[in-house]
């Protein structure tokens, strides 16, 4: 299906999503929060993609948040409604942005971001939500929000503790400043910093070929216990692991891993399967 505010297709089971609307640096129009729901839920029906990589094009990887498209938000926060339903009202507004990267996250294949010049607002929010993140010698990261008189509630707040240095976060969200490249890859933001943008995305795309590569349901567990041992402790991580391996060991991909690495030849391994879509169409 096409969209209207990036571009989507999968090649080599790499599903390719990129931002594009570089006239107006790529900011989160209303239509852009449902697109990428809609893109996720096209990817996680689609059998072939081992792997998402998200992008951009023009200067910068996204403005963020467009705030003249939320104007009339606003005006309804200043209407006749009863004040508490109106804040429950929007404590759901909320939660339904949230989910726009949260699907991220919850994407059972990798997801990797491509980041050139500044990454702003809710650009640190998507970005957060990815498995891994490179950028460009050009890029920088902002938590915007602070500097508009708000508090960052799209994920920023509740990731980025995971990624990098507490204090750091705090720093950047009290302040409002711009963390350039070289720090971001210091602090461990970013994986790999590119002189431009054009090596950076050739870059990426080798590296998720790379991941094409490996056995999917492998992946898929990979992924899921990383997420899991993220918010759980330890013992309670190694007993989900226990379980999880008791499922998915014998798998036709140990097979056929060990059969092509005795062989020397590049294994072949077959797609996962679609979710089954008893209950929810949709």
């Amino acid at each position: 299906m096409p969209y209207q505010t990036f571009n989507f297709s999968i090649d080599d089971h790499i599903a390719h999503i990129q931002l594009n609307r570089p006239d107006k640096f790529n900011s989160m129009v209303l239509e852009f929060w449902q697109e990428m729901v809609d893109v996720f839920s096209q990817i996680e029906e689609e059998p072939t993609v081992r792997v998402v990589v998200i992008s951009s094009t023009g200067k910068h990887f996204t403005a963020g948040l467009d705030l003249s498209a939320f104007s009339g938000l606003a005006a309804e926060m200043q209407g006749d409604v009863e004040a508490g339903r109106l804040r429950e009202q929007m404590k759901n507004n909320v939660l339904e942005l949230q989910e726009s990267f949260t699907v991220i996250e919850k994407c059972r294949v990798p997801v990797l971001v491509a980041i050139q010049g500044g990454c702003i607002g809710g650009g640190v929010d998507l970005i957060s939500a990815a498995d891994m993140r490179y950028c460009s010698k050009d890029a920088f990261f902002c938590i915007q929000e602070i500097n508009i008189g708000m508090t960052a509630d799209v994920g920023t707040l509740q990731r980025l503790p995971h990624l990098i240095p507490s204090g750091l976060v705090r720093e950047l969200a009290y302040t409002g400043r711009r963390m350039f490249a070289d720090e971001a890859r210091n602090a461990g933001l970013v994986n790999t910093v590119y002189d431009t943008a054009e090596e950076m995305l050739k870059a990426v795309m080798e590296i998720a070929a790379q991941i094409v590569a490996k056995s999917p349901l492998a992946v898929l567990g990979t992924k899921e216990m990383l997420n899991y041992t993220r918010d759980h402790s330890v013992d309670d991580a190694l007993r989900y692991m226990a379980v999880w391996q008791s499922g998915m060991f014998f798998s036709d991909d140990l097979f056929e891993a060990a059969a092509a690495n005795m062989e020397k030849r590049d294994p072949k391994f077959a797609d996962l399967l679609p979710p089954k879509k008893m209950v929810r169409r949709k």
